[in-house]
């Protein structure tokens, strides 16, 4: 068995566990603003614990849609193409930018959790990257050209002497 699926799984789990999360602290956020009934800079309290509610949400389906990418190659054993690509590259450029900024904000541990949630989503885009084997049933030929002949970036063949 290889490490591919247990990884997507890993990251599926993860990714939905995060997107609850993210939520729920925004939406708590939000009712802790509303509630204080307390100005910042001159905005509006009722602004700021909607807005808050509402990018919870936002940042939630945006990991909750990363978690389904992830579940999709989890299911069907094969990498991701086209938009989820996208989405699992962009939610891990969100995680390291996240760790970034959580080290000096929130602390150590909020990076470290970060920075492997980072780790893993790398590590499913990479497992995944690598050449797929030949279907069952189906050698492989062994000059390396893919069987319809030499490929369109092979060499030249070499000069022969007379």
């Amino acid at each position: 068995m290889s490490v591919r699926r247990p990884v997507a799984w890993i990251v599926t789990v993860v990714l939905f566990l995060e997107a609850v999360g993210v939520a729920a602290l925004n939406w708590f956020l939000g009712i802790v603003v509303d509630r204080q009934d307390m100005s910042l800079a001159g905005l509006d309290p009722h602004m700021m614990s909607v807005s808050s509610k509402i990018g919870g949400i936002v940042f939630g389906l945006y990991f909750a849609l990363c978690a389904v990418v992830a579940l999709l190659v989890a299911l069907r054993d094969r990498a991701p193409a086209g938009l989820g690509r996208i989405l699992l590259i962009s939610a891990a450029v969100v995680h390291g930018l996240l760790g970034a900024f959580s080290w000096g904000l929130v602390g150590p541990g909020a990076f470290v959790f970060m920075i492997v949630v980072l780790g893993l989503i790398v590590l499913l885009l990479m497992t995944y990257d690598a050449q797929e084997e030949p279907a069952a049933g189906r050698r492989a030929p062994e000059d390396g050209t893919g069987g319809d002949g030499p490929s369109p970036v092979s060499p030249p063949p070499a000069p022969t002497t007379p």
